[in-house]
């Protein structure tokens, strides 16, 4: 399958890991809970990991591939206060001060 659109995903924050598994079609996300969030990936859609942090979603079908990152982001979106969680590596978050004290 040559793939014609790709879609990155950025994990950030510690203890956050992905590690794809049969060829492209498991997903699993370490995100901090007790367990291991598996993700099947659906059909004409691939998924690598370059690095435990960095995550790529490539296929032949535009709105496939966006959709299956949109649903691995939903798994932890990024938060506002610290940035830490799944974001799209051209995403910029921008952060909200947190409380002042007297």
């Amino acid at each position: 399958m040559e793939a014609k659109f790709f879609r990155f995903l950025k994990i950030v924050g510690v203890g956050l890991k992905a590690k794809a598994e049969s060829q492209g079609r498991l997903l699993y996300l370490k995100l901090g809970c007790g367990h291991d969030v598996e993700l099947t990936v659906p059909p004409a859609v691939r998924v690598f990991c370059f690095k435990p942090n960095i995550i790529c979603c490539a296929g032949i079908v535009e709105e496939r591939v966006q959709q299956f990152a949109a649903s691995v982001r939903s798994c932890k979106p990024p938060e506002v206060y610290q940035g830490k969680g799944i974001m799209y590596i051209d995403e910029v978050i921008k952060k909200q001060q947190g409380k002042k004290t007297k």
